[in-house]
């Protein structure tokens, strides 16, 4: 992993601000020459700083105004399979393995209940499967966040 310096900081914390920032306008704004940020951005990219860029999208817009996590439970040895299925079903939009009593945290996308109950038949369908708990979203509190981490500074140890 790549030890962040004061630049690097500066300039992770530009972007946080003003995602859209160019090349030219990050210079700008942190009073640096326009080939120094390009070979920053360049170099952090590389190093892995940056996740997968993607265009948050509000579910909602294409018709599914419900957001559920569901909780799954899997016999662990057929892991990559149920992951391989998970990932053909189109209304989920995300998942991630898990420590402690559940194995999977799916976040899925739904039109109402009953489109929600489809989908959890599909989940329960897969070989492998256990069984899944599942909850509605009722509102993002904190969304994802990373400017009071960049503020603050890298974590020593």
């Amino acid at each position: 992993m790549h030890n962040l310096d004061a630049v690097d900081l500066q300039l992770l914390l530009a972007l946080s601000e003003e995602p859209r920032s160019t090349v030219v306008a990050l210079a700008e704004k942190l009073g640096l020459s326009r080939n120094t940020v390009q070979a920053r951005m360049a170099r952090l990219d590389t190093n892995g700083v940056f996740l997968a860029f993607d265009r948050r999208i509000n579910p909602a817009s294409a018709g599914y105004p419900l957001m559920a996590f569901i909780t799954v439970h899997v016999q662990q040895q057929k892991l990559a399979a149920i992951v391989a299925e998970l990932t053909e079903i189109p209304e989920i939009i995300q998942a991630h393995g898990l420590s402690g009593p559940s194995d999977l945290l799916v976040r899925a996308v739904c039109a109402d209940a009953e489109d929600l109950f489809r989908i959890n038949g599909k989940i329960l369908a897969c070989d492998g499967v256990e069984r899944a708990e599942t909850a509605l979203e009722m509102g993002e509190l904190i969304p994802y966040r990373m400017r009071q981490l960049l503020e603050q500074g890298p974590r020593r140890s």
